[in-house]
């Protein structure tokens, strides 16, 4: 079993981490840093697979939100709470928001989306969509980088190969769920937003 996990990890794990990257994926980048720690890849591939993925990913939510305002798709994630905030801060604060909305989990899909609906040309965003990515890629990458080098301080020597495995996929799951867990109570705390904003 833990054969075959090793080899999945080895065989698809950056496809993983680039399919991660395209959405919430934090615990994914960080997992990646962990496991390039841990030499399953190298670390610059971790990096750019990440990056190219978060910035990818903001772009398709952006393109969304600015080609197909109308589809049932969009005006439903219209409806999800926080979004006539995250409107309302990239018509205040357009720079601002583009760096910083990808930090803040559970925001990402529809902060694009806010985005694609505001006034910021295509051009602006994809610039700084990549310079934000890339500072993205090598917060969360180098925290997993030092997720691993705890691992090996605490363990020494002895971390064999299904030991990194088990300790990454771990860590991976914690952060998954105490993002989810931050995520569902600011939920819970706003009320469900009307799809009444006009771009």
């Amino acid at each position: 079993m833990m054969d075959t996990l090793h080899y999945l990890v080895e065989r698809f794990g950056l496809l993983a981490v680039f399919i991660g990257c395209m959405a919430e994926g934090e615990s994914v980048a960080i997992l990646g840093g962990f496991f390039a720690h841990q030499q399953f890849f190298a670390t610059w591939h971790v990096f750019v697979v990440a990056a190219v993925g978060a910035f990818l990913g903001d772009t398709l939510f952006f393109i969304l939100g600015r080609r197909y305002a109308g589809h049932k798709y969009v005006r439903l994630l219209r409806r999800r709470p926080g979004f006539s905030h995250a409107f309302r801060l990239v018509q205040e604060h357009p720079n601002l928001y583009v760096l910083g909305n990808r930090y803040v989990y559970g925001m990402r899909l529809v902060g694009g989306i806010a985005a694609g609906l505001s006034r910021i040309p295509l051009s602006h965003f994809v610039i700084l969509n990549a310079l934000s990515a890339l500072v993205w890629a090598a917060i969360f990458v180098s925290l997993g980088y030092v997720f691993g080098l705890g691992a090996e301080h605490i363990l020494g020597e002895t971390l064999k190969a299904h030991h990194r495995l088990v300790i990454g996929l771990g860590i991976g799951a914690a952060v998954t769920i105490a993002a989810l867990l931050v995520a569902h109570h600011r939920a819970k705390k706003e009320p469900p937003e009307k799809a009444s904003i006009d771009p």
